[in-house]
């Protein structure tokens, strides 16, 4: 038992943990089921989605274009949204993940909410135009990812023209998330204005300058929350309704990628964890791996001879809006993260890149469940459960 107030969100009384949306196909029907189940909110990642399904994965090769890969990313994605919902039986709510960064961002919302998800969170960008994207479901909750008060009071007021407000707000602190992270650059990743007691204090003083009631949006903190006294900071001193939880779940059992997936981001030391600039223009983090420490040996070298060149990426799906390796942007990355990140689904250590959080795990090395994690969230109890249905 735990003594922390619910997530309320629309007409759903949740735990107050929020499972983080990680592609590509890291977390999909399977893990964002399992956290529904236990009366959380699960998310799928809406990126390439194709790699859990043969079938779709066949029909790629039938047609190389970015169209094709596109119907078929979204097919991925109605599928898995159904099954979730399906498996996890009215408990909890199951959102879906969509980055602004990605080029068929809006194509993924509409789908998204035809296919029944019940919240659509949204980050890698202002999400201004949301719900505008959403006008048809208005059912549908809508949570952005943001990392600053700054960018929290612009989407405020753009979307309160449009009479609309957020139904929560993850704000995201880039020195502990794992992927790709909401600062500018690595040397900007710890500073202060990313603060959680900083952000939450000046979010309320926004609020309270645009009329809001700030309990009515609750505030949800990602970022190294994987700690149970953490947790309990943040709810009971500092005013967060939720905290979000990445890296710890994709390790579960129920976790979508490969076993050797779970392996690599479990076994990581603190040293083998390194940011970098991705491709997408913003800084990551993810484990040092061999390729990762191949490509960072020939950074400068593959910087410097960036050209724009779109035939680079003939096998990539859901494109960035910016990409370094298409767009010959030399001052960021120049790799295709779509594959990288598909090797590292599949569990290729050789080729994946494998982003993670930074702080340590619950329960080290263990592969263990959706409900010991939760319950170590909550309680601080490592007990490994031996009874639960679900465990």
């Amino acid at each position: 038992m735990h003594s922390f107030s619910p997530l309320r969100i629309r007409n759903h009384s949740l735990l107050p943990i929020v499972q983080g949306g990680m592609g590509v196909g890291i977390s999909a029907s399977s893990l964002s089921a399992a956290v529904a189940r236990e009366n959380a909110l699960g998310t799928i990642a809406s990126i390439d989605l194709r790699h859990l399904h043969p079938d779709l994965l066949e029909q790629s090769k039938a047609l190389a274009s970015q169209e094709h890969y596109d119907r078929l990313n979204r097919i991925a994605l109605d599928r898995e949204v159904k099954k979730a919902l399906k498996l996890a039986n009215g408990r909890g709510m199951i959102a879906v993940n969509v980055m602004k960064a990605v080029s068929d961002y809006a194509a993924l919302v509409k789908q998204a909410c035809e296919s029944g998800a019940q919240a659509i969170v949204m980050g890698a960008g202002l999400p201004l135009e949301l719900p505008d994207l959403t006008r048809d479901h208005p059912d549908v909750a809508l949570i952005p990812i943001l990392s600053e008060s700054r960018g929290i009071q612009i989407v405020l007021k753009r979307w309160m023209k449009k009479n609309r407000l957020p139904d929560a707000i993850v704000i995201e602190h880039p020195n502990h998330a794992g992927g790709h992270l909401g600062a500018t650059t690595i040397e900007d990743l710890g500073d202060s204005r990313f603060s959680f007691a900083r952000v939450l204090e000046e979010t309320t003083n926004v609020f309270r300058q645009l009329g809001l009631e700030s309990e009515k949006i609750p505030l949800i903190l990602a970022g190294g929350m994987a700690n149970v006294r953490k947790i309990s900071t943040a709810l009971r001193q500092w005013g967060a309704a939720a905290v979000q939880v990445g890296t710890a779940f994709a390790v579960t059992r129920e976790g979508d990628a490969h076993e050797n997936f779970k392996q690599v981001l479990a076994g990581a030391r603190d040293e083998d964890i390194v940011e970098f600039m991705s491709v997408a223009g913003l800084p990551a983090r993810a484990v040092m791996t061999p390729y990762l420490q191949k490509y960072l040996r020939n950074e400068q070298k593959l910087q410097a001879s960036a050209k724009a060149d779109p035939r680079r990426c003939v096998q990539s799906m859901n494109c960035l809006q910016v990409c370094g390796l298409r767009d010959g942007i030399s001052k960021i990355g120049q790799f295709c993260i779509d594959q990288r990140l598909t090797d590292a689904f599949n569990g290729d250590v050789r080729k994946g890149l494998f982003f993670r959080g930074k702080d340590p795990l619950p329960f080290g090395q263990q592969i263990r469940s959706v409900y010991d994690t939760i319950q170590y969230l909550l309680t601080g109890n490592t007990t490994k459960a031996t009874n639960h249905a679900l465990a």
